[in-house]
């Protein structure tokens, strides 16, 4: 049996430089196993084992152990290698080759052949003479003692019979595994499969309202408040219209009357006004008169939903819930005759500890301006009225400087400023310590608090002022009648200086670069004219102008962020191709769109005769449907008549546009121009 296993390794059917290889997978492992003859006349057996799991040898029997990717196991056939070494090899490819089906198949039987001869010392893997003297003592002793060459026999066979059970066993195991593996996969499918279903079919997708383009809504016998607020009233997701007019009965949809609250007929009406059709959503008597309003106040009255606050003449505060147009609650105030709220009406933190932010109103009367801070749940006044050392026509802005707020208050002559906490305590008497109370140490250096005084900025004849958002906190635009200044709210500071005469409008912020903020500004230069202004908030430098005739009455500009991350801006005016300018008493109103992807491009939307009370623009839904809405009519002072809100899908006059060319390079087709501004797409800052 040895001479001829000996015999067969020597026949091994290669040639020098040869090879045989087969592969096989199982459970995930690769092995490759490679039989050749070296130049040298040795054969040799490579094994390339390509998982993290092989098979190892120890005391006669097989098992696994980790070893990493593509370990090699090499037996040359010469008797200088380890019987280990060898034992290791055939103790491998029995176990792994039966995981494929229990058998040798796979394997060349010149391979198998070869791995079952124990190399001796003479090497090229035969038997040397000791060896088969050996071999021959063995044989006489068996023939001797045959029942314990029996015994030696039948161990074997038991080792055999074991390790084929082991080898069997491990095929029914990784054959329950597939199932398993397999059912989970399925289950997984069909799981997914039922989630689509019922999200495609069963469960059904919310009604999206469509919105009329164009809508209209008239009162007759009726006059206006320069007021428009826009929130989402029914909570559809679509903004909606707040406004307010005067007349004796409300629309016909409510049929509500003065009297219904107690007020003489006629009397100052609020109303919301769906944005999707125009269709009244509520009405509400509120006051003799109106002199200020402001929605979108959270926990007004203690309600979750925001609500508006009517500050209405004679004296009195009213809060009105937003959803429904109910009166939370009205409080009788004691402002004094001949009062104009300075707006708008500002939220503090909760100072009585009833859990619902308060409110701070000021009110300038004839030779000075009073502070009264309110209750947000109940409208009740809170300590008394403090006095301001501010005179004249005053007006005023609040800048945050975390974690302080302080108000600046300007007339044409003067700058002042107090913390929310002196004018707490000028109401209360009392200090406090609460969140946004603080103090900036900065700015009380640089208030004279005899006067209140910033006497660092001594512009004179102060037209407007702006917040800018800056870096790290709001910085201030100083609007006069020759320059606009722009003052580092942190140390006070000049940033830069601007010439700019006679400013007719509220500054504007909108973004004519990628994400860099720019403000518009309006300047009268000469009788009905007007120049707009782009200038970049960074640098003060002016990125885009444009003269135009216009009104005294005019509405001021808008501006719309789309989705290139820049604004889309909309102006009102009469523009005229320079040298043919014609200048008439009353310039007609019209309004302009212009985008900075066409810097040489104006689109006339639309000319309007009737006299504009208010104006506005705004996405009515989030990233979509940008339109403008337009209240015209006649106002408190003048005689009722026939008021008209309008709100109208901006694309719908973009189609329907006249372009105007700047400069006489025309880029593109008419036609062109209308379709890209057209296809803009919008988007709703965060």
């Amino acid at each position: 049996m040895l001479g001829r296993n000996c015999a067969l390794f020597k026949q091994l059917p290669v040639e020098a430089g040869s090879r045989e290889t087969l592969q096989g997978w199982a459970l995930g492992v690769r092995v490759e196993w490679s039989l050749y003859e070296l130049s040298s006349g040795e054969a040799q057996l490579l094994v390339t084992v390509r998982t993290s799991l092989t098979l190892g040898y120890k005391g006669h029997k097989c098992f696994l152990s980790a070893l990493q990717p593509g370990v090699r196991l090499t037996y040359t056939g010469s008797g200088k290698k380890s019987l280990q070494q060898k034992e290791l090899l055939a103790c491998f490819l029995r176990v792994v080759t039966g995981y494929f089906d229990g058998s040798f198949e796979y394997i060349p039987k010149s391979i198998l052949t070869a791995l079952s001869i124990v190399p001796g010392e003479g090497g090229e893997g035969c038997l040397n003479t000791d060896e088969g003297a050996a071999m021959d003592n063995k044989d006489s002793e068996a023939e001797i003692h045959p029942l314990k060459t029996e015994d030696v026999k039948a161990q074997e066979n038991h080792e055999n019979s074991v390790e084929r059970r082991i080898i069997s066993k491990q095929p029914s195991q990784l054959s329950r595994l597939s199932r398993w593996r397999t059912a989970a996969f399925f289950v997984s499918l069909f799981l997914c499969l039922i989630i689509v279903f019922a999200f495609s079919f069963i469960i059904p997708c919310p009604e999206r309202p469509v919105s009329e383009r164009t809508w209209f809504r008239n009162y007759d016998n009726a006059v206006a408040y320069q007021f428009l607020a826009i929130e989402d009233v029914d909570e559809d997701k679509v903004q909606d219209v707040i406004f307010a007019f005067k007349a004796s009965n409300s629309s016909s949809s409510f049929n509500r009357s003065c009297l219904d609250e107690g007020l003489p007929s006629p009397c100052a009406f609020i109303a919301a006004v769906s944005g999707t059709n125009g269709r009244a959503l509520w009405e509400r008597p509120a006051a003799e008169e109106v002199e200020w309003l402001q929605c979108g106040i959270q926990q007004l009255g203690g309600s979750k939903a925001p609500g508006c606050l009517v500050v209405g003449k004679p004296v009195s505060l009213t809060a009105v819930e937003l959803r429904t147009g109910e009166i939370q609650w009205r409080q009788p105030s004691d402002f004094g005759a001949n009062y104009t709220v300075l707006s708008p009406v500002s939220v503090i933190p909760d100072v009585d500890s009833d859990g619902v932010q308060d409110l701070i109103i000021f009110i300038a009367t004839e030779d000075k301006i009073k502070s009264f801070i309110h209750s947000g749940k109940s409208g009740k006044q809170i300590g008394s009225a403090g006095s301001l050392d501010v005179a004249g026509k005053a007006r005023y802005i609040r800048l945050n400087l975390d974690p302080s707020s302080y108000f600046l208050f300007y007339t044409e002559n003067s700058l002042s400023a107090y913390s929310l906490k002196d004018l707490y305590t000028a109401a209360t008497g009392m200090e406090i310590n609460l969140p946004g109370l603080e103090q900036d140490p900065q700015w009380e250096k640089n208030i004279d608090h005899s006067t209140h005084r910033l006497p660092l900025l001594s512009f004179g004849d102060i037209r407007y002022l702006a917040k800018i958002p800056g870096r790290s906190r709001e910085n201030i635009l100083v609007v006069n009648s020759e320059m606009a200044t722009l003052i580092n709210a942190q140390n006070l500071q000049t940033l830069w200086t601007l010439n700019v005469s006679r400013v007719v409008s509220e500054p504007l912020l909108g973004y004519y670069k990628p994400d860099v903020l720019a403000i518009v500004l309006e300047s009268e230069i000469g009788p009905n004219r007007k120049r707009v202004m782009i200038v970049e908030s960074g640098s003060g430098a002016v990125q885009w102008d444009l003269k135009l005739n216009s009104r005294a009455e005019s509405p001021g500009p808008a501006t719309l962020y789309t989705a290139d991350h820049r604004s889309t801006f909309l102006i009102w005016g009469d523009y005229q191709v320079p040298g043919n300018e014609t200048r008439s008493k009353a310039p007609l109103q019209k309004l302009y769109l212009f985008h900075p992807s066409y810097t040489n491009v104006l689109l006339e939307l639309r000319n309007s005769t009737d006299q504009i009370i208010t104006f506005n623009a705004a996405l009515f839904e989030r990233s979509r449907h940008a339109c403008y809405v337009l209240l015209r009519g006649p106002q408190p002072s003048e005689e009722p008549g026939s008021v008209s809100l309008m709100k109208r899908k901006l694309k719908e006059d973009v189609s329907d546009s006249r372009v105007i060319w700047l400069s006489q390079v025309a880029v593109d087709s008419e036609q062109y121009v209308r379709d890209r501004l057209y296809r803009m797409r919008f988007h709703s800052r965060a």
